[in-house]
Formats: C-alpha cells, sequence, structure tokens
C-alpha cells in the first residue's frame, strides 16, 4: 500500500528546519510543499532496494518489471522457490538473488518481524535489517525512510544527499566528499525532510544547473 507523508509550508516541521538553517529555507521556500509516497508493503520494498544497488534507476526498474512478470505474487514464498537461472536471465546477478532468497527465507521463517517493525526504534530496526544478506546500512536507511517515514535518519552515505549539500552550502571541493556532516546537525530532529528537499533539488534539474539560490 501507497502512503503520502506530506510537507507543506505552514508545517511546524519545515517551520523548525527553517528556523534552525537559514541556507536550507531557501532551498524549502524554493521547492514549496512535497509529498513523499511511502511504500508499506516491507517486503517489495526490500526486495526493490536490493536490485537497484549500484544500479541507475532506469535499469533497476526494468529488470524489477521482468521480475514481477515472472512472479504469480510478490511475496516471499513465490520467489523463495524460483529457479536461480530464471532470476540471472532477467538481469539479477548472482548475489543479489542469494539477497533476495536470503530476505525471503528469513520472512518465512520469521526471523523478520515485520508486524513489530512500526513499534521499533529506529537502531532496532537497522540492526534487524543488517542481518539480511546483501542489506548495509544504507538499504536500511532508505527502508526507514521510504516506508516507515521515520523523520530523523540521515544517509551519510548516500552520494546524491552529498553533492546537493556541497551545491546548497556551497562548499569546498574535499577529497571525502563528507559535506553532510558539516551541517547536517542543525537539521535534527527533522532530518529527513532535509534529505527528502535536498533529493527533490535534484531531481528538479536545480542542483545541476547554474541557479544560484537567493536568501528569502
Amino acid at each position: 500500500m501507497i502512503i503520502d507523508l506530506q510537507f507543506h509550508l505552514e508545517d511546524p516541521h519545515l517551520q523548525a528546519l527553517c528556523e534552525a538553517d537559514a541556507r536550507l529555507a531557501i532551498l524549502i521556500h524554493r521547492i514549496g510543499s512535497l509529498t513523499i509516497s511511502l511504500n508499506t508493503n516491507y517486503f517489495e520494498t526490500l526486495v526493490s532496494s536490493i536490485i537497484g544497488q549500484q544500479l541507475s534507476v532506469k535499469a533497476a526498474k526494468t529488470i524489477r518489471n521482468r521480475l514481477i512478470e515472472l512472479l504469480p505474487a510478490f511475496t516471499p514464498e513465490a520467489i523463495s522457490i524460483m529457479d536461480t537461472e530464471l532470476l540471472r536471465n532477467i538481469g539479477l546477478s548472482y548475489a543479489k538473488i542469494s539477497y533476495i532468497k536470503d530476505l525471503s527465507e528469513k520472512m518465512i521463517s520469521g526471523f523478520l518481524e515485520f508486524s513489530k517493525v512500526p513499534l521499533m526504534s529506529d537502531q532496532e530496526v537497522m540492526q534487524m535489517l543488517v542481518l539480511v544478506k546483501g542489506i548495509g546500512p544504507w538499504t536500511a536507511e532508505m527502508f526507514l525512510l521510504f516506508s516507515l517515514g521515520r523523520l530523523d535518519i540521515i544517509a551519510l552515505k548516500d552520494a546524491g544527499l552529498q553533492r546537493a549539500t556541497k551545491w546548497l552550502y556551497q562548499l569546498e571541493e574535499t577529497k571525502n566528499g563528507k559535506y553532510l556532516e558539516q551541517v547536517a546537525h542543525q537539521w535534527a530532529p527533522y532530518r529527513s525532510i532535509a534529505a527528502f528537499y535536498l533529493w527533490e533539488a535534484i531531481n528538479i534539474g536545480i542542483v545541476d544547473s547554474s541557479e544560484v539560490l537567493r536568501c528569502i
């Protein structure tokens, strides 16, 4: 099921971010209201995240659509019995096949208790998910953001967020590429919302344009 998470300029969360960080406030007002769609089908979300690792959005979508065409239902049981070579033929690597199968088996066995996830802390969810093959901190963070809608997650390993932060704050080039680390402390406890706006700045093309944001 898809649930929309909506942010409006009069939202107290956005107002708090704007008061805490004047530069981020410029971006928030430039973009305006924002809607983030959360996929509450946890299994489907995690499979899609594994498929998308180190692939372009277009390539990942193509493979995911091929997988859907093969499946009688997008369930752990259906994927667990699928032939490995059949999955390989739709573009999945052997490594990703093993990850998806491990995820499926851990769901079937009850190792992953998704019914309890909404009541778990961010750290507890992270600790549970990284026990699945192929799920590291970044994938777990994306799950917290785009399935659970947690409001104070910052993915420090996300290249897009690092790039957008460098652009927004006009930071000097560094060899380690750590730009978020310089500014994200200002956004707590709403770091996820800041991240959503930074990703949207990439999506609408202003990060890669010559546009200079003016003070409001």
